[in-house]
């Protein structure tokens, strides 16, 4: 990846894309194609690194997240799509567009932004839990169900969606087992309808992850018990990557889910608009429960309506220039309504021998 450098004279693009996951690098791709300039800056620290692959992503089931962005990268650059790796310190309103500055002290600017930057999953404070996030320790029964389908599941319950979440995970496994651990105990309806579906029930508070040869072996209650189990559902708590947003006035909300707090998110429109005129997001940074698929389409659809926003933009521009153009020519020949020989003149001021038939 290139580098950003301060320079007296900064480097200006039509968008500048921050975040370089599938969102990211969607919307600069089709930015790129749409003939925009446009700069990806990436500080490479993927979401869904720990994972074996990306799932339910038609052509590409199965593929490595790492070989996804690369060949995205990839594609972005073959449009002409600059990427470069850093961080964003700060990016504030600049006149009609926005100037954006590393951490390192490089800057650009831009006439849009394109936020693409993630969350980040808050972890339950568990010992031995992080070091088998995405391998062991799952949450999202689409992204790795198939993965341990029949293997015996734990769901470690930290709230009210505990009970739903075993019983989504019995999908895949008839071995589900609800750790209530700090979660609140399930109501007689509940019981029944874990009972029904064969789920285990296990009370108490879960101290401790416990793992052999690098694969979770069980996980050990407070109490001293043992409970194997082979993969291990969680629900992070899902907080929005913005730390350098408030100087563009956007601020993180809650998003809740079946009355449940799960995360912060920036609001957007389903374009991605958000409220600050000029700036987009797209991804899991404005829709946390979103998988890499519809995240990539995310970004196609914020990269149109940028694209459409821009000409909307050239097309005014274009505009009063002519109209500054036939008032000058009216004020020189005396033609101050339109004619025929007014709007020749202006054609030959604003094409010259562009004009049609030449």
């Amino acid at each position: 990846m290139m580098s950003v450098h301060p320079s007296q004279d900064e480097q200006r693009y039509d968008v500048v894309v921050i975040g370089g996951g599938a969102a990211g690098l969607s919307g600069a791709l089709a930015l790129g194609r749409a003939r925009r300039s446009v700069l990806v800056i990436d500080a490479g620290e993927p979401r869904n690194s720990p994972a074996d692959g990306v799932h339910n992503y038609l052509g590409r089931e199965g593929t490595p997240p790492g070989e996804l962005l690369a060949t995205g990268r990839g594609e972005v650059r073959r449009y002409g799509g600059e990427i470069v790796a850093g961080r964003v310190a700060t990016a504030e309103r600049d006149g009609d567009g926005f100037r954006i500055v590393l951490d390192d002290g490089g800057a650009v600017r831009a006439a849009r932004l394109l936020l693409t930057t993630g969350l980040v999953d808050e972890l339950p404070d568990v010992p031995g839990l992080a070091a088998l996030w995405g391998s062991d320790v799952l949450h999202c029964p689409y992204c790795h169900g198939w993965e341990v389908r029949d293997q015996t599941v734990g769901v470690l319950g930290t709230g009210p969606a505990a009970v739903h979440q075993a019983l989504m995970w019995r999908q895949w496994t008839k071995n589900v087992t609800l750790f209530l651990h700090t979660a609140p105990e399930p109501g007689d309806e509940e019981y029944e309808q874990l009972a029904a579906r064969g789920i285990s029930v296990v009370d108490g508070t879960v101290s401790a992850l416990e793992s052999e040869n690098g694969r979770l072996a069980g996980a050990r209650l407070e109490r001293g018990t043992l409970v194997p189990v082979q993969a291990l559902v969680v629900a992070p708590r899902f907080t929005a990557r913005a730390g350098f947003l408030g100087s563009l006035g956007l601020e993180a909300s809650a998003q809740e889910m079946n009355g449940m707090v799960i995360g912060t998110r920036i609001p957007a429109d389903p374009t991605g608009r958000t409220a600050v005129p000029g700036v987009w997001a797209a991804g899991n940074v404005t829709e946390l429960t979103e998988q890499v698929i519809g995240s990539a389409a995310a970004g196609l659809r914020a990269a149109a309506a940028i694209n459409a926003d821009l000409m909307a933009q050239e097309t005014r521009a274009a505009v009063e220039a002519r109209r500054a153009d036939f008032s000058d020519v009216s004020d020189a020949s005396g033609l101050s309504d339109f004619s025929p020989e007014a709007e020749r003149r202006v054609s030959e001021r604003v094409l010259g021998t562009r004009r049609h038939g030449l």
